[in-house]
């Protein structure tokens, strides 16, 4: 989501959306947001029901369910000259993976 006013990405802060740019606040509608902490950063996510439409798909095996698809992103973990990491989502049981 992005700031009205300045057009900055905003951030989870409790029940509302906030740009750390202007400060503007908006309330979040709809999606369900996670912040996930690793080494000192936050990784933020948001998840919504209409991901199908939204994410890519590819053929990867779910280790815990045995489905062969899933939804991915790519994120940039560390250091720029390190390659990016890929979080994976079962689209059937909604199972979420990292592989480096």
């Amino acid at each position: 989501m992005f700031c009205e006013k300045c057009r900055a990405l905003m951030y989870p802060d409790k029940e509302f959306m906030v740009c750390r740019k202007c400060g503007f606040k908006k309330e979040k509608k709809g999606s369900n947001v996670v912040v996930l902490k690793q080494k000192e950063k936050n990784v933020t996510f948001i998840e919504d029901k209409a991901k199908s439409n939204v994410l890519p798909k590819t053929k990867v095996l779910c280790v815990k369910c045995g489905n062969t698809e899933a939804y991915w992103i790519l994120r940039q973990m560390r250091s720029s000259d390190e390659p990016e990491s890929r979080f994976y989502t079962c689209t059937k049981c909604g199972y979420k993976w990292r592989e480096d």
